[in-house]
């Protein structure tokens, strides 16, 4: 146990020694946003093939990007693409939607995957105008920009699990590059830790004039989308509608904005899937059952979405870089590059946590062992609590009785933890099985 202290505080001072003198650049970011708005447009049905224009163009800046963050770090990335053929009503005649992809190699379990995504394609109002200028310059070079900055502050170094980089297209045309992406993860057999869609993530100012500097938004589901009749019963009857995979990763990822106050950033942990009636790439992870949650700004502008370039009445509309605030999009990279350092490290979470306290004023709690797990660590709150309030560090055992904790009064949930400290996200407890 303390042993286990020790090295939990030697990681979180090397950690953050690294990520000071490794930060993200507010001036890099703002390049790589000014290199993908010069590609005119990036509209998934755009030219494949033009030299300088479109979205072939813009993809394949985006994989020598890569590149070159791999022969820096002497190959600790591999970089590839991925490709399918999509067919709907915003592409009648069909497109061929390309994923890039920079593969940092785990080196315990490669099979264990985080993935961070932000999409490259761009549109103006007219969702089917592949001619106009499309800068996308916050929807979404911004989130495209924290990707390739993100591979670039982590290159080189090791995590036990993988750390998948990925530039999606397809994502306006019908969050194609998200299927795709996340159909290409379950067929090679990724247990995907987690999944971080950065979408919008590169302004301050909003429709209204508010600014809104040190606030990002993360949504999240909570009962999963992926779950059948008799395992939404069962959470309905446990009251787990606030701790699925991915609503235990958005409360991951707002305790470590917590624990990097260097990094000046609250999380705003939205509990929607996403803003109303909307969508993003990471649906098509939750379809497939993975834990995956979408970064957005503190604050939008609509008329800096999806419109046209022009100025009406003296109004201003357009996707232009002179709207976004890059400092801002630092930020997002940095907390962004703290969640991946910290689930990449960790081991997996515990498959499945059961309680039973049934007519006991105690609690017994027990979970499966995971691999690599150098301890585990079990949160409970009260059932009126939305936040783990307590907690208790466990080594050597797969189980605890937790004295005092009416089963009827708690919630409980258990996560493992690496030996330098990092934990995965937390599995809520069920029901033990009746014997």
């Amino acid at each position: 146990m303390k042993n286990l202290i020790l090295l939990a505080a030697a990681s979180a001072l090397s950690t953050s020694a690294s990520a000071q003198t490794r930060a993200p650049d507010p001036a890099r970011l703002k390049a790589t946003v000014e290199k993908l708005v010069s590609f005119g447009t990036r509209h998934t049905l755009s030219s494949a093939t033009g030299p300088r224009r479109g979205i072939g163009a813009a993809r394949r800046w985006g994989a020598a990007e890569f590149e070159k963050i791999a022969k820096g770090c002497g190959g600790c990335l591999t970089v590839e693409t991925i490709a399918d053929r999509f067919t709907g009503p915003r592409a009648p005649d069909g497109v061929e939607v390309v994923d890039v992809l920079a593969i940092q190699k785990g080196t315990g379990d490669p099979n264990q995957v985080v993935i961070v995504a932000g999409h490259i394609d761009s549109r103006v109002s007219d969702v089917m105008n592949v001619t106009s200028d499309a800068p996308g310059a916050n929807d979404n070079a911004s989130g495209t920009a924290l990707v390739i900055e993100a591979a670039r502050v982590l290159a080189g170094e090791k995590f036990d699990g993988t750390i998948v980089y990925a530039l999606l297209s397809g994502e306006e045309q019908g969050l194609w590059g998200g299927k795709l992406l996340a159909a290409t993860a379950k067929a090679r057999g990724w247990q995907v830790r987690a999944m971080l869609n950065n979408d919008i993530v590169g302004n301050t100012l909003g429709q209204n004039g508010q600014i809104v500097a040190d606030r990002v938004r993360v949504f999240s589901e909570g009962i999963r989308f992926a779950e059948d009749e008799k395992a939404a019963r069962t959470r309905r009857a446990i009251g787990g509608e606030d701790d699925g995979p991915s609503r235990a990763l958005a409360k991951k990822i707002d305790g470590i904005a917590e624990a990097n106050p260097q990094v000046g950033l609250d999380v705003f942990a939205v509990r929607r899937l996403d803003r109303f009636g909307r969508g993003g790439d990471h649906s098509p992870f939750l379809e497939l059952g993975f834990p995956a949650v979408r970064f957005s700004v503190g604050i939008e502008n609509y008329d800096r979405q999806h419109q046209d370039l022009r100025t009406e009445n003296g109004r201003v509309y357009g996707d232009t870089v002179d709207a976004m605030d890059f400092p801002y999009l630092a930020k997002v990279t940095a907390l962004n590059v703290a969640a991946l350092r910290e689930l990449a490290d960790a081991p997996a979470a515990p498959a499945s946590v059961s309680l039973d306290g049934a007519l006991s004023m105690d609690t017994r709690v027990f979970w499966d062992a995971v691999p690599g797990a150098a301890a585990y660590k079990v949160y409970w709150r009260r059932a009126d609590a939305q936040d783990w309030t307590d907690s208790r560090v466990v080594t050597g055992a797969t189980e605890t009785l937790l004295k005092n904790v009416v089963v009827d009064d708690h919630f409980i949930g258990v996560a493992a933890v690496a030996s330098d400290g990092a934990e995965s996200i937390v599995t809520f407890g069920g029901m033990a099985p009746r014997k």
